[in-house]
């Protein structure tokens, strides 16, 4: 008469409940987890932290005082390139970062736009001051010298080129359009491309804002 066997195995179906159980059994810790990990907000504008963009600069502003970016520590800072007889993709940048503050409220205030003029022949520093004044009067308007330009822009790795116009006095200046947006502690964060809305460029800030 054949022998039993002294060994015990378990049905397929024990073993997938213990599976099953042992899973639940995880899962269980998991919202306590979760719970003390803190929710990091992905930035709509494109992440450049890291980059050295306008470390060097050092430009006379609109009422001839010289500034770096540091001189704004404390404050999130978005810097433009642009010309005060730009037609369209200037004042329309500017309009919208005179939205982004409005849409920030009560942190308007730790906003500081920098507009750095590619025409600095014909973009005088009373011309710059009246410019800002129509979109929003703390904006500030840098102005490099003529002999400056190239290096100002090289630093931002922004293009500009001057176009000739029908005469020496009515030519146009090609230059990028995006915006470079610093933190609190006057590092450059951020890239803004052309055409993006002030909300979204308000909600970058306040996440900025929320880090200071």
């Amino acid at each position: 008469m054949p022998k039993r066997s002294s060994s015990y195995s378990e049905s397929p179906s024990t073993d997938r409940r213990r599976l099953v159980q042992l899973v639940l059994a995880g899962m269980a810790g998991m919202p306590v987890l979760m719970a003390c990990t803190p929710e990091v907000k992905p930035f709509k504008s494109t992440d450049v932290t890291g980059a050295s963009f306008g470390q060097s600069l050092q430009i006379k502003d609109h009422n001839g005082n010289l500034r770096t970016i540091e001189d704004f520590k404390g404050k999130i800072v978005i810097v433009f390139f642009g010309f005060a007889q730009c037609p369209d993709v200037c004042p329309t940048s500017m309009a919208t970062m005179a939205e982004v503050k409005r849409l920030l409220g009560a942190q308007g205030d730790r906003l500081q736009v920098l507009f750095i003029t590619v025409d600095p022949e014909r973009d005088t520093q009373a011309l710059l001051k009246e410019y800002m004044a129509n979109f929003d009067p703390s904006f500030i308007a840098l102005r490099p010298e003529p002999d400056e330009l190239d290096a100002v822009a090289s630093s931002f790795k922004v293009y500009q080129k001057k176009v000739p116009g029908s005469t020496p006095t009515t030519y146009t200046v090609d230059h990028s359009a995006g915006k470079y947006i610093f933190d609190s502690e006057s590092r450059v964060r951020l890239f803004s491309a052309y055409g993006t809305d002030a909300a979204t460029i308000a909600s970058d800030i306040q996440i900025l804002l929320s880090a200071a």
